[in-house]
């Protein structure tokens, strides 16, 4: 992931200057170089996808990249920290503003039409073939016996997601907040394992392990796709996904980078995720037969929006689920 020398990133923007003017000012930013794409865990298998067909615009040709990926608070740390990145996919917007905050990505980094998102999801319960035990609600989660997996959320935003999936979920059925906080501690106890990333909780599964993986919509057609035997049921209430995108200032290659985002929201890179189990982010391109709205669909907006949930539920002392955590005894660290 080392920085392309100095003359190849002027050699780079000299030829996207060039491209730009010759197509009438357009974002193209052809000329080679390299990109890193620093990524949470789940979306592997769509930009293994989606890069080949950048590669053939002429924005992207000529253009290598390095791909990294893993549970998206690690990843959002370890760029804060020094790994090099010229793109950011990540599970939470708060993952991106520890990179605003850092100086490393615009402020601006959201004010698009589609909010800095690039993909939408909801959290699903994913059971065994034929779903043996009959999970169909949150309710079932909490039966005796029932053994969940989910990530542990304070490596993964895909955990989080999850939590306030099961939290949300019990206001929407009428409960108060201190009834929903008594669910998530109940919860809680029945999960077995807690992995640092969604895709490894996908793992840990499908190995066998637990009765119920509370997972993200599209890990779960992917599981499928790939012959995994799993069912997945679409609760009456849960949250709806939303997965940012960002450009890394300073990164090596910054309009290379910034065209390859746009290319993230053309209908060719949109259809790729939707292929791979991802809700489009542009209504128009979303299959109400494949991906069907939950009638108690809600959003992290309805719940505060992250920064009051982050503080509320995950302050690293006084964080409601850290202290359900840290009384089951759970890691609680932050990398």
């Amino acid at each position: 992931m080392r920085k392309p020398p100095r003359i190849r990133q002027l050699i780079a923007a000299a030829g996207a200057c060039l491209l730009a003017a010759g197509c009438g000012g357009s974002s193209s930013a052809s000329g080679g170089g390299k990109l890193s794409l620093v990524a949470y865990s789940t979306p592997q298998e769509a930009y293994e996808k989606i890069i080949p067909a950048f590669q053939q615009t002429p924005a992207g040709k000529g253009i290598k990249f390095t791909q990294s990926y893993g549970a998206s608070g690690d990843q959002a740390r370890a760029v804060a920290s020094g790994l090099p990145a010229d793109v950011v996919a990540l599970s939470l917007e708060p993952d991106v503003g520890k990179l605003v905050d850092a100086g490393l990505v615009a402020p601006s980094w959201n004010r698009d039409r589609y909010h800095g998102f690039v993909t939408d999801s909801v959290v699903v319960l994913a059971v065994r073939k034929g779903n043996p035990e009959h999970i169909e609600s949150w309710d079932d989660l909490v039966r005796p016996g029932i053994e969940v997996i989910t990530p542990n959320p304070f490596s993964s935003g895909g955990a989080r997601w999850n939590i306030m999936a099961a939290y949300g979920a019990q206001l929407e059925q009428g409960k108060s907040p201190q009834q929903a906080q008594a669910y998530l501690q109940t919860l809680l106890e029945h999960v077995s394992v807690q992995d640092k990333s969604g895709r490894e909780a996908l793992q840990t599964f499908t190995a066998g392990k637990g009765d119920v993986l509370i997972t993200y919509e599209n890990e779960a057609i992917g599981a499928q796709q790939k012959g995994q035997s799993l069912d997945y049921v679409i609760p009456d209430q849960t949250i709806l996904i939303e997965n940012p995108v960002a450009v890394v200032e300073k990164g090596g290659n910054e309009e290379a980078a910034k065209a390859f985002v746009d290319f993230l929201h053309s209908d060719e890179a949109q259809r790729i995720f939707a292929s791979k189990g991802y809700r489009p982010v542009k209504p128009e391109l979303v299959d109400e037969h494949e991906f069907p709205t939950p009638p108690g669909l809600f959003k992290i907006d309805d719940l505060g929006g992250w920064s009051t949930v982050n503080e509320k539920f995950f302050d690293e002392q006084n964080g409601i689920v850290t202290k359900i955590e840290q009384g089951l005894g759970v890691s609680t660290a932050k990398g």
